[in-house]
């Protein structure tokens, strides 16, 4: 067993589907921005990468990995950069979860360091405009014709997302010792402003859901993305949502804030207008409404991070994490009534 994964089940699953022969090799356990367990490995002289749910399933962990090898099959051949998808196991009873096997990506994770190439201005401009080019392809991605029907719920998709996320928040009432929504600067004001602001041209697409700098691997020799990941998140909805994403994690002016996903030097990135003028170039959707997307996307993210601090103020999660993920969720909310006006 190697971080969650038998070896021998793998190599008799490998063998079944004609995936190489003899012993696996070389297996070694990756670093990824979430708990999913990632194993790279060789097999008959072809690297894999293997990726499934943490130790501890969750309820929905196991279907999550279903519908992550089903949109990553889906963009085969697609312009969005994301790792190939080599095969799926969709059983649970092989290593004791669903999993699928992708492609190595040949690139690095940004907010782990930077390469000397990358600390240049030009080149930084390049790796924000890239990000852009990666969600404007997706959200032009046919989810029809790629086989996602049914991937998400499209009826009411905006009209349903801020009653979706109170819905969340209040559920956080059941952790004993959390501080409550009260700690939330604007919680109430942010949910009216976007009940009443809600754009009325919705054209559903494919979104990543969970768009920004941590979540894109980069070319070693180029600002160029070698691959979007983490595709957990990802759903049928407003392709905008992804551009709001990016936007709410991008910092707002020269020098980063701590609570942004950013990295270190910040000396050549696009300013938010540029990404947002970058995108318009390459859709058809209005985004004389990008704003409103910025907004919903502070909210939502902010209630998804605050559940870790209550997790914490109840004692089931580490109380550090809780409170540094507290003050992303209320960095959010300012920036959204920053938003408002």
């Amino acid at each position: 067993m190697i971080e969650g994964v038998d070896q021998a089940a793998l190599t008799a699953w490998m063998d079944r589907q004609g995936l190489g022969s003899g012993a696996i090799e070389d297996a070694t356990p990756l670093a990824g921005g979430t708990q999913n367990i990632l194993l790279r490995f060789i097999r008959s002289g072809r690297s894999y990468v293997l990726r499934r749910p943490p130790p501890h399933l969750r309820a929905n962990s196991n279907e999550t990995m279903r519908r992550e090898a089903r949109v990553l099959a889906a963009l085969a051949g697609s312009d969005v950069p994301h790792p190939g998808l080599i095969a799926a196991c969709p059983e649970e009873d092989v290593i004791g979860a669903s999993f699928y096997l992708m492609e190595p990506v040949d690139g690095f994770a940004a907010p782990n360091g930077l390469p000397p190439l990358h600390l240049t201005a030009s080149v930084q401009h390049r790796m924000g405009l890239s990000m852009v080019e990666a969600i404007a392809a997706l959200g032009a991605v046919d989810y029809l014709a790629v086989g996602l029907d049914g991937f998400g719920k499209t009826e009411n998709y905006l009209g349903r997302q801020v009653a979706r996320w109170q819905a969340q928040l209040a559920s956080y009432a059941e952790m004993p010792g959390w501080t409550g929504p009260d700690e939330i600067p604007g919680v109430a004001r942010v949910a009216d402003w976007l009940s009443a602001n809600v754009p009325s041209d919705f054209r559903p697409g494919i979104i990543h859901g969970d768009f920004h700098l941590g979540n894109v691997m980069f070319r070693h020799d180029s600002g160029d993305l070698a691959a979007v990941v983490d595709w957990e998140l990802c759903t049928i909805g407003d392709p905008r949502l992804d551009l709001g994403w990016m936007l709410a994690t991008w910092p707002e002016g020269d020098t980063p804030h701590p609570t942004d996903v950013a990295v270190t030097p910040w000396v050549g990135f696009p300013t938010a207008s540029e990404l947002v003028a970058h995108y318009a170039a390459r859709t058809d959707r209005d985004l004389s409404s990008i704003g409103w997307f910025v907004v919903l996307a502070c909210y939502k993210l902010g209630i998804i991070l605050e559940g870790t601090h209550a997790r914490a103020c109840a004692g089931k999660a580490p109380r550090a994490t809780g409170d540094k993920l507290h003050a992303h969720t209320v960095a959010l909310f300012e920036r959204a009534l920053r938003r408002i006006g």
